[in-house]
């Protein structure tokens, strides 16, 4: 009844060896369960967080940098307590409290998932790759 397209109708759904090898994957290893199965991609985000939070911080530490650098040629100080240099101090002031807030979000999103990779490192996964005891040759290939 169903075409595959290669001319052939029975498949080893209809022979029984397709129950078999759901079966077998079944027993072999099976995949985490719970939050194991976010550990990676946490400790990836983690990761991509914490980088991007760095890089954010040091391109802002940069640019306060030059900000006061700037302002002291004509020789003020940034440390003044006039109101211009407070503009100055505090122009990066919320995109530095952000980058501090996502860089420890990063940092602990990673931990938690590097901790649960740690624990289910034994863990056996779905492993597909599993030899089922059929020796085929060139012979059964080419249809001979």
């Amino acid at each position: 009844m169903e075409d595959s397209g290669t001319g052939d109708s029975t498949s080893a759904d209809t022979t029984g060896q397709g129950a078999a090898g759901n079966d077998d994957a079944g027993q072999g290893r099976r995949s985490p369960q719970g939050l194991a199965r976010y550990a990676r991609p946490a400790l990836i985000a983690g990761a991509v967080i914490a980088v991007v939070s760095i890089a954010l911080l040091v391109i802002i530490f940069f640019l306060d940098s030059f900000n006061a650098t700037v302002y002291s040629v004509g020789g003020k100080n940034v440390q003044d307590a006039t109101d211009e240099a407070r503009a100055i101090r505090d122009t990066y002031a919320a995109a530095r409290l952000g980058g501090i807030i996502f860089l420890i979000a990063g940092v602990l999103l990673a931990a938690a998932g590097g901790v649960l990779v740690y624990r289910h490192r034994n863990d056996e996964g779905r492993n597909t790759d599993e030899d089922d005891g059929q020796d085929v040759d060139f012979e059964d290939l080419a249809g001979q």
